[in-house]
C-alpha cells in the first residue's frame, strides 16, 4: 500500500480522548496491561500526509487573524461530491458550516420542529442523537431495524408509517451509513422510507459522516438523490472528522437545496454567534479533498474490511452474533447468547476485557440489551493482540 496503516503510534499524552481518558480511569486495566482503544469512534490510524502538509504551509505564515473562508474550501467539497457520491448540480449555495454533525443537525431539529415535538429515529441508535434531542427537549419515538433471513438489518416501513401517524411526526432524524448497524442503504431501500415522509410530509435530517467509510463493493446513495422530494426536504450532514480522523479540528458541513430550509437552518446556527470554521480546519479540508485523499480513504476502507472480517470471524468463533458491517469501522456485536451460556452479565464481560486492556464500548445506550458496539480502526497488529488478549484472558468456548 501506498499509505501506511501499519504502524503503531503512541498516542497517549497527545490529547487522544481515547487514550488518555481511559488512563484516567480510577480503575485501571491490571497492572502491566496496556490499553488498546477500540470504543469511542476514532482511529488509530495517521491521517492522510496531505492534510499535515497543509496545514504545515499555513503555519509558516505567522499570522492567525480573522479571515474569510476561501473558495477553494468550498470548491473542494463540491469536487469530493461529485468524484465521490455521483451528485450533479451542487454549489456553493447549498453548503453551510457547522462546528460538528450533532450541532447541525439539532440546528436543522430546531429549525423544523419546537420543544416536546416527537422525533422518529431509528434503534438501535447512536448514542449522540438520544443525547442531544433529549437535551434540547425533544420526545424520541423509536423504529426498530429487523434483522432479515440474510442477518442484515432493515427498516420497518410499517411501523414507521405507523408511528408517524400515531405521533404526529413531521421530522427524522436519519443515520446513512447507520451508526451502530453499519448498514449502507440500498437505493430502493432510501426510495421507500421517502415515500413514507413524502406520504406524511415529513423532513429529513440525515447524518451521512461515515459516509465514506463504505466496505469495498458496496456504494453510499446520498438521500437527497432518490428523489425530488428527498432533495428538497432533506437536511444533509457531513464532514472530514471520521473520514480522517480530525475531530479534534472541529468542522462539519450540510447541503441544503431548498432556500426555505437553508434560510432557517443558516439563522438557527447563528444564534450562538460561535459557530465560525477555524483556519486550521479550512486548510485541514482542503488537504483532505485533494486527489490523495480519494486513494488514502480508499486504501482505507481495504484496511478496515479485512480487520472487520478478522474480527467477526474471531468473536463468532465464540458463540457471539453480529451483522457484517457495510460501512462504519464498527462491529455491533449481540452478547446475549454468550453471557447466557457462561452465566455472566454484560457488565462482567466488559469488566473483564478492560481488566486486559481491550477497551470496548457499552452497547446498552444505543439500544442494545446485550450488546457491545466494538471499534476496529486500529493496526493489524493492534488488533491481533486484542484477539490474542481475549483468547488468552478473557473468553471461553
Amino acid at each position: 500500500m501506498k499509505y501506511d496503516f501499519e504502524s503503531i503510534i503512541d498516542r497517549k499524552g497527545h490529547d487522544a480522548w481515547a487514550i488518555d481518558d481511559l488512563y484516567d480511569d480510577p480503575t485501571p486495566p491490571k497492572e502491566g496491561w496496556s490499553v488498546i482503544p477500540m470504543w469511542v469512534a476514532d482511529m488509530s490510524f495517521a491521517t492522510c500526509p496531505t492534510i499535515t502538509e497543509a496545514m504545515a504551509e499555513r503555519v509558516k505564515h505567522p499570522c492567525f487573524g480573522y479571515f474569510r473562508t476561501s473558495d477553494e474550501y468550498w470548491n473542494s467539497i463540491i469536487d469530493w461530491h461529485t468524484k465521490r457520491n455521483g451528485v450533479t448540480g451542487l454549489e456553493r449555495k447549498h453548503l453551510g458550516y457547522e462546528n460538528g454533525v450533532l450541532g447541525g443537525v439539532m440546528a436543522a431539529v430546531n429549525a423544523l420542529s419546537a420543544r416536546g415535538d416527537s422525533i422518529l429515529v431509528h434503534s438501535p441508535t447512536y448514542i449522540g442523537f438520544t443525547g442531544c434531542l433529549e437535551n434540547n427537549g425533544y420526545n424520541i419515538v423509536l423504529s426498530e431495524l429487523k434483522l432479515d433471513e440474510n442477518n442484515i438489518y432493515r427498516m420497518d416501513y410499517e411501523d414507521m408509517e405507523k408511528k408517524i401517524k400515531e405521533n404526529n411526526i413531521h421530522v427524522c432524524v436519519f443515520c446513512s451509513p447507520h451508526n451502530p448497524s453499519g448498514r449502507v442503504w440500498e437505493k430502493e431501500e432510501l426510495e421507500k422510507a421517502m415515500a413514507i415522509f413524502e406520504k406524511h410530509h415529513v423532513y429529513v435530517v440525515s447524518d451521512e459522516i461515515w459516509s465514506d467509510l463504505i466496505r469495498p463493493g458496496y456504494k453510499h446513495i446520498p438521500t437527497q438523490l432518490v428523489s425530488e422530494y428527498a432533495r428538497m426536504h432533506t437536511i444533509a450532514q457531513y464532514a472530514t472528522t471520521k473520514t480522517f480522523n480530525l475531530a479534534g479540528l472541529i468542522g462539519s458541513y450540510h447541503i441544503v437545496y431548498s432556500k426555505y430550509l437553508r434560510d432557517r437552518i443558516d439563522k438557527e446556527g447563528s444564534l450562538s454567534h460561535y459557530n465560525d470554521i477555524n483556519v486550521f480546519s479550512q486548510h485541514a479540508l482542503i488537504g483532505a479533498y485533494k486527489p490523495e485523499g480519494h486513494e488514502w480513504v480508499d486504501e482505507l476502507n481495504q484496511v478496515l474490511a479485512s480487520n472487520i472480517d478478522t474480527m467477526k470471524a474471531f468473536l463468532e468463533g465464540y458463540g457471539f452474533k453480529m451483522t457484517l458491517p457495510q460501512g462504519t469501522y464498527l462491529l455491533y456485536v449481540d452478547a446475549t447468547d454468550y453471557c447466557e451460556k457462561h452465566h455472566i452479565s454484560i457488565d462482567d464481560l466488559q469488566k473483564k476485557m478492560w481488566d486486559y486492556g481491550v477497551s470496548t464500548q457499552d452497547g446498552r445506550p444505543f439500544h442494545g440489551s446485550c450488546h457491545i458496539r466494538i471499534n476496529v480502526a486500529i493496526p493489524p497488529a493492534l488488533l491481533k493482540e486484542a484477539c490474542d488478549r481475549l483468547e488468552k484472558y478473557v473468553l471461553e468456548k
